[in-house]
Parts: structure tokens; sequence; C-alpha cells
């Protein structure tokens, strides 16, 4: 199966934007649809986004849509969370998730593999 390692975390002011990547290793990418999910201090993980393996179906968070936009390359192996009109309340550990499937599901349960998580901080 594939092995996951998200990068592009960091602080960013209210207002600005952050694009995350996962980069997939050791499977069949396009086996795999690929979701975002986070993790606030003493809060649940919750879904934030994601795309199925075509890259032709996306679907997002009520508390992110319009804001966030998850894009796939199967060429290169890599999925993204662009981040726009970041909040306070989007600060999280950040965590790409792969499923085998076509489509999106917004359950953690449904997820084979997890990545390490990056950190997204928010200032207000």
């Amino acid at each position: 199966q594939v092995q996951l390692v998200e990068s592009g975390g960091g602080l960013v002011q209210a207002g600005g934007s952050l694009r995350l990547s996962c980069a997939a290793s050791g499977g069949t990418f396009s086996d795999y649809s690929m979701s975002w999910f986070r993790q606030a201090p003493e809060k649940e993980r919750e879904f934030v986004g994601g795309i199925s393996r075509s890259g032709g179906t996306s679907r997002y968070a009520d508390s992110v849509k319009g804001r966030f936009t998850s894009s796939r390359d199967n060429a290169k192996n890599t999925v993204y969370l662009q981040m726009n009109s970041l909040k306070p309340e989007d600060t999280a550990v950040y965590y790409c998730a792969a499923r085998v499937g076509a489509l999106v599901r917004t359950s953690a349960s449904d997820y084979d593999v997890w990545g390490q998580g990056t950190q997204v901080t928010v200032s207000s």
C-alpha cells in the first residue's frame, strides 16, 4: 500500500493562504481516493475535503466550502489542498489519508493509510 508524506503547513495570518501537499509512494496512487482531515487540540479528527481517484469528484466539509480546494496529479503521485481565506478556527494538524476505492468518504474509519500530519496555525 502507499505511504504518505504531507508538507506545506506553517503559520499564516487570518485571510491568508497555504497549499498543503501529500506525496504518495510505494503503491498505485490512482487506485486511491484521497482526503484531508484535521484535528485541533482536544477535538476529534474531522473531514475537511477529498478527491476521487480519477480527480473528477470532490467533497468538502461545510466549514471550508468555497475556501479550500483539493486537487491531484496522478503523474506526480501527489494530492494538494489549497486553503484560502484562512481563519483562526482552521488551526489544526492536517492529515492526508488514502482509501482504495473510487469515491471520497467522510469518515476517518474508511481510510486505510495516513500521513504523519502537518501543523497549520492561523493567527488573528
